[in-house]
């Protein structure tokens, strides 16, 4: 069974870094891409940041490309996702995903988390 848990979201201000962490609790972590998608509500699920099996390649959203940074540790199957500058428009529930690929599509990705909230205050 696949266990996907998110942790390190909170309250902050504008400006302020967040780091994220995605525990995965399944055999051959190392298969999978990962991804970090965020959601608020009434919106579609978005798309943040991805990672390849073994983190040699990695995508962002644009609008994040130069904030934030998407790591993976394949022996603590944990993926990462370390927020800098954080704006109000980050604000949302990020959850993190398992997939075959790294790839922006919600539906590549086959195992999902419950997501942790991230608020940014003005």
């Amino acid at each position: 069974q696949v266990q996907l848990v998110e942790s390190g979201g909170g309250l902050v201000q504008a400006g302020d870094s967040l780091a994220l962490s995605c525990a995965a609790s399944m055999r051959f972590f190392n298969t999978y891409a990962m991804g970090w998608f965020r959601q608020t509500p009434g919106k579609e699920r978005e798309f943040v940041a991805g990672i390849s099996r073994g983190g040699g390649n990695t995508d962002y959203v644009d609008s994040v490309k130069g904030r934030f940074n998407i790591s993976r540790d394949n022996a603590k199957n944990t993926v990462y996702l370390q927020m800098n500058s954080l704006k109000p428009e980050d604000t949302a529930v990020y959850l993190c995903a398992a997939g075959g690929v790294v790839a922006r599509a919600p539906r590549r990705y086959a195992y999902w988390g419950r997501g942790t909230q991230v608020t940014v205050s003005t």
